[in-house]
């Protein structure tokens, strides 16, 4: 019998707080609190070697439940699409214009939060609508 295993995503990027902020508003996600000894992030970074500081940073669901979130600064940029993304469920249940009035609100919300909209993909009978989307870097993701 298997068991069930934690797992966490992890993100390159290149200002790993930037973005792990982002997805925090994106996700009701929360960064957690700094490691013991330490009263913020701001000191344990500065306690790191000088090349270490802000190369990653950490986001968490408050309930425990989804997985924790890691962006870690790498020094190439993004080039290619996303092999794997995330879907940011918004929809679940709703169908036709109720879907995409749910959608189109929350891809404005994401908007002004420094993400694009890429496209937006009608439902066609055979898939329901969804949005794809791009974060602050670039990483692709969809809202269904």
């Amino acid at each position: 019998m298997s068991t069930i295993k934690q797992f966490q995503v992890t993100f390159d990027c290149a200002e790993p707080e930037r973005v792990a902020r982002f997805w925090c508003e994106v996700l009701g996600y929360v960064v957690p609190p700094p490691p013991e000894g330490f009263d913020s992030w701001g000191a344990y970074d500065r306690s790191l070697p000088a090349e270490r500081r802000g190369a990653a940073f950490v986001c968490m669901d408050p309930s425990g439940v989804g997985p924790r979130m890691y962006f870690q600064r790498v020094p190439e940029g993004k080039v290619v699409k996303n092999r794997v993304h995330l879907d940011v469920r918004v929809g679940t249940g709703l169908v036709g214009e109720e879907r995409l009035a749910v959608l189109e609100a929350e891809c404005a919300r994401l908007v002004a939060l420094g993400a694009v909209c890429v496209q937006v993909m009608r439902a066609d009978g055979f898939d329901e609508s969804c949005i794809a989307m791009q974060d602050i870097e670039g990483n692709e993701f969809c809202i269904d």
